[in-house]
């Protein structure tokens, strides 16, 4: 009777964790249901399957290394190596990585701050440090342009706006959706390159009446803000994979889904030790509690 509980669809609840909960042997379940192959086998062809089942709950997005922290989550105890080779062998890794192409435009005689930042990628809190770029995305109606603000204690999308134009408004919508739901407080380091839509008159007399402290990579030194260029990579593997959205209406869900659903409150973010986004903020506050 167990073992036909056990045997129910495997991709939520491992069969590691099932056999403990009833007190059961992995390799008595294993036997049962295969009736005399080998344990390993058995093991290795349910993994397979949880697997599948996880890629296809995150679209093919994770690698083996995000892809075995889940399986940990979820209760299944395995091997980086062993997962790697499965996910090789079973075609079951990360869908491949595209090129990313840089939107900055500068302008001369406008105001340049200097590199405050200074590559410190690492923020002791929310709302301290916010870093911002932005990335192009491929309509059949046009180009669309994607401005993301984060945060870089916990790598958070604080805020974000799309447009058909690549001109401030973009930078101003975004940071106007971080303010509205961060509240964050004066003296704020706001991070960017030396494009024309942060350099503007007009966006730095907002971040002044934000009361930001603005700082600025170096001309032509896309380290100087990795931060936000390593998001848009990810994003660009993970979701746009050279895709071109039907209607910019498709462009917008698709982005939306992804930002607000996936990656704030379900990816597992390596620097953060495989904890999401959201959730390393709520640890954050109940150790400051």
């Amino acid at each position: 009777m167990k073992y036909e509980v056990m045997s129910e669809p495997r991709g939520t609840h491992g069969v590691e964790r099932m056999a403990k909960v009833l007190g059961v042997a992995r390799s008595g379940y294993y036997s049962w249901v295969e009736g005399g192959q080998s344990a390993r086998s058995v093991e290795e062809k349910e993994l397979v399957e949880q697997i599948q089942h996880i890629q296809g709950e995150v679209s093919h997005r994770y690698g083996s290394p995000r892809m075995r922290e889940e399986l940990l989550r979820r209760g299944r105890h395995v091997g980086k190596k062993r997962v790697a080779r499965i996910m090789r062998e079973n075609g079951l890794g990360a869908r491949v990585k595209r090129r990313f192409v840089l939107t900055t435009r500068s302008e001369k005689g406008q105001e340049v701050a200097e590199n405050l930042l200074d590559r410190n990628f690492e923020a002791p809190a929310a709302n301290r440090v916010w870093v911002s770029d932005i990335t192009y995305v491929a309509t059949a109606e046009g180009w669309m342009y994607l401005c993301t603000v984060l945060d870089l204690y916990s790598r958070r999308v604080v805020g974000w706006s799309l447009s058909v134009s690549l001109g401030t408004e973009v930078v101003l919508a975004a940071v106007a959706m971080a303010v509205i739901r961060r509240r964050p407080p004066k003296g704020l380091m706001f991070h960017s390159d030396r494009g024309g839509q942060y350099t503007s008159g007009e966006f730095h007399g907002i971040a002044k009446g934000y009361g930001f402290v603005q700082s600025m990579s170096r001309r032509g030194d896309c380290w100087d803000n990795a931060c936000a260029e390593t998001f848009f990579k990810t994003l660009r593997a993970e979701l746009i994979r050279g895709k071109i959205y039907r209607s910019r209406e498709e462009a917008r869900e698709a982005i939306f889904q992804y930002l607000e659903v996936f990656y704030n409150r379900k990816r597992l973010h390596s620097y953060l030790g495989y904890l999401t986004p959201t959730e390393y903020e709520e640890l954050g506050l109940r150790k400051t509690a």
